[in-house]
């Protein structure tokens, strides 16, 4: 918790899964899965190695993005679904765009929906409801959204200010993800019925790095 306490005063100062050999199945019965994965990528970090060469939209400095959703995705105790066949009406884009504010683009969610909620045996406008709500009941920290400068911290320090920001989220429950040495995602699991709960072991791949670049938000 040093770490922590250190980040939240120098913030206050200055504001005032994939890991190798997991298994995963594609085209399985949508519906049939054991709990949900909810991926929360940290905006900036993406901007910086994809999103500002494509021009995105998500790393426009006005909209000020931090967190934003990944996807809501349906897991197995061993490996995940994808792409399963449905019968489900596809989102209308007008739906899909509805998402953007917490997905950073319409073309997000409609990926995810298109992989991962399909799985989930609801139709696109309940998913959609879902990850809405997933969003509202994991608390981001305010702390990391007071960042003005980059800063250089081990990946455990994020979690640490997730697990401090929403009571009854413990460490088995949340992994922090890195990517070319910046942290990436936070990806917390989660019951059918949005409860915290123990992540599976293939969910569980804590980034392990002790200097990772967190940018602050635009």
């Amino acid at each position: 918790m040093r770490w922590l306490a250190v980040l939240i005063l120098w913030a206050g100062a200055a504001w005032a899964w994939t890991g190798a050999g997991a298994a995963r199945a594609e085209g399985e019965r949508a519906g049939e899965f054991d709990y949900y994965v909810l991926a929360l990528s940290w905006s900036p970090t993406w901007c910086a190695l994809e999103g500002d060469a494509r021009g995105a939209g998500q790393c426009d400095s006005r909209r000020h993005l931090g967190w934003v959703v990944h996807g809501l995705w349906p897991q197995y105790e061993r490996g995940w679904p994808s792409y399963c066949p449905s019968n489900a009406r596809p989102p209308s884009r007008g739906e899909t765009g509805a998402m953007a504010d917490i997905m950073g683009a319409g073309g997000a969610a409609w990926y995810q929906w298109k992989k991962h909620g399909v799985c989930s045996g609801l139709g696109a406008r309940d998913y959609f409801r879902l990850v809405r709500l997933a969003w509202e009941r994991v608390k981001r920290p305010e702390v990391l959204r007071r960042l003005t400068d980059p800063v250089r911290l081990p990946a455990s320090v994020v979690e640490e200010a997730f697990i401090a920001a929403n009571p009854g989220l413990e460490r088995d429950m949340i992994t922090i993800t890195c990517r070319e040495g910046r942290i990436q995602e936070a990806r917390i699991c989660l019951t059918r019925d949005l409860r915290f709960r123990r992540c599976s072991a293939e969910a569980a791949r804590d980034c392990t790095l002790s200097r990772a670049v967190l940018d602050p938000v635009r």
